[in-house]
């Protein structure tokens, strides 16, 4: 009887931890020409970070760029551009990768 609950309960971990085995981190590139001064990246990683699924920001004002990590389960690219364009900076993306 004992060994039919554990069985159980490996089941129901199974179960539940399924989904993450689906999860991939995505790292997007987004072009983000508005960034212009030293408090223009702090914005575009405020905002992106409000997102659920964003794991990691990363700006390069030189380079007028932001890296994001996200989960793309839990949120889109598009998600992603309208985050930076309600902040008051329209982006692009330039590349994604695994």
């Amino acid at each position: 009887m004992k060994g039919l609950a554990v069985k159980h309960i490996l089941i129901a971990v199974g179960f539940v931890l399924s989904p993450l085995a689906w999860a991939a981190q995505q790292t997007a590139t987004l072009s983000v020409p508005g960034m212009s001064c030293a408090t223009c990246p702090i914005t575009v990683k405020k905002a992106l970070t409000k997102l659920g699924g964003v794991v990691d920001v990363k700006s390069n004002l030189g380079r007028r760029e932001t890296t994001v990590v996200y989960d793309d389960t839990q949120v889109s690219l598009d998600a992603l551009i309208r985050a930076t364009k309600d902040a008051g900076f329209p982006s692009t993306v330039t590349g994604v990768r695994p």
